[in-house]
């Protein structure tokens, strides 16, 4: 640690200088190395950071070393970790990809049949209004759905519907056990996005087919028990007031029964991901090496180059998935980036989860970070400082990260 220290320190300098005699904001001083330098690194970072418990930022930078018994370990330092609840929106997504292909794997145990990411799927009517479901226009190959064309759709272009599939195919209690399976017992991913349905909806899932060529296994419709109730978070009524119905409500809006997870907890299960040789905290997800690769490449593309489906790199430009990415590419060429990540925005919220790597140094870190921009205090009225208060962030961030990662490393003594 002490080695990585110096070298943020050393990059911090002029950031520093430029600072001058301000007062820190609260909590720097007291941030843990290496992040206490790389946020000093940047003035206009060190400058949000004044606003950091208005706008519920919190950070944690991780990095994969060697443990005590020489094991790869994950150590994380963060800058307001905890502090209060903020709502991870589609960063969420990543576990919902990957409890879904842990329950294929599941059911070709159960059952003996070839069901994987490719089988096609039907799934059923289960609330008023909706209808058969087994045709994807977007997927070039054959135009089914099949849980590894939702999951390349989730990481690309943060697909509402697909992650909506998935949690149908999972249930509350799917997901759940999957994370607890991996030591990842506090996140509750209880309902879908972009669907307004109650808490007993949520719990209800329809049925599902897999369409194999040479079978057919269906799922029946079901309903999964209430989880149990979680501890308490800080500030979990958000904002002065919101819209519901077209009508504003003058009132906090309570998200205690929203999804929820720390952002320690999101980079613990990247780092699963990614890193999987190494001690993360708790068990290993239950991925097959095939399917570990597939979720990998999905999260590590940018938008244009996808094969299937294929994506409007004007509305999907390379950034709009990669927060961080303008500030690294200020530091490191496109060509020696490789950032695995997932993003999540909603209610004023912004979440980038991600472990960035130098191809070229071979050097790389995890990044989970987020922050709440909604100067008029109204949620659901889609005026957020998204693009004014919360890219800049980022964008700083990211500058940050990627000038340690190219700056040259202290010479042992």
């Amino acid at each position: 640690m002490r080695r990585r220290s110096v070298a943020f320190a050393a990059i911090a300098l002029a950031g520093c200088a430029s600072i001058g005699n301000r007062s820190e904001p609260a909590g720097l001083a007291d941030t843990g190395e290496p992040l206490r330098s790389l946020l000093r690194s940047r003035p206009k970072l060190v400058r949000a950071l004044h606003q950091a418990s208005a706008q519920r930022i919190q950070i944690v930078l991780g990095f994969v070393e060697p443990g005590a018994d020489g094991k790869p370990t994950l150590s994380q330092v963060g800058y307001r970790s905890g502090a209060e609840y903020f709502y991870p929106a589609s960063a969420v997504k990543t576990f919902a990809a990957i409890a879904a292909l842990e329950r294929l794997a599941e059911l070709r145990a159960e059952t003996g049949l070839a069901i994987d990411r490719d089988t096609p799927m039907a799934l059923y009517p289960l609330f008023e209004g909706e209808k058969l479901e087994q045709v994807d226009e977007s997927h070039r190959a054959g135009g089914t759905i099949t849980v590894g064309h939702e999951i390349r759709k989730l990481a690309l272009v943060s697909d509402n519907e697909a992650f909506n599939r998935l949690y149908e195919l999972l249930g509350q209690d799917g997901l759940a056990r999957s994370l607890t399976r991996a030591g990842l017992a506090e996140p509750r991913i209880v309902h879908r996005l972009s669907e307004s349905r109650t808490a007993e909806q949520n719990r209800r899932y329809p049925r599902i087919d897999f369409l194999g060529t040479s079978f057919q296994h269906s799922l029946p419709e079901r309903e999964s028990p209430a989880l149990q109730d979680p501890p308490p978070l800080p500030k979990l009524f958000v904002g002065k007031g919101y819209l519901s119905n077209e009508a504003r409500i003058d009132k906090p809006m309570d998200f205690n029964s929203k999804n929820r997870i720390s952002l320690g907890d999101l980079q613990r299960g990247l780092c699963k991901l990614v890193h999987p040789e190494a001690d993360c905290g708790g068990s290993a997800f239950r991925l097959e090496e095939s399917d570990r690769a597939f979720l990998l490449e999905a999260m590590t593309q940018v938008p244009r180059e996808s094969k299937d489906p294929i994506v409007d790199p004007v509305a999907y430009p390379d950034e709009w998935g990669k927060y961080l990415l303008p500030g690294l590419l200020k530091e490191i060429p496109m060509a020696r980036l490789r950032m695995v990540n997932k993003i999540g925005r909603a209610y004023g919220f912004s979440t980038e989860n991600a472990w960035i790597e130098d191809r070229a140094t071979g050097r790389g870190l995890f990044l989970a970070a987020t922050i709440y921009t909604n100067e008029d205090g109204i949620l659901n009225d889609d005026l957020y400082e998204y693009e004014q208060q919360a890219r800049p962030f980022f964008t700083e961030l990211g500058r940050a990260i990627g000038r340690w990662l190219v700056a040259p490393q202290p010479k042992k003594r």
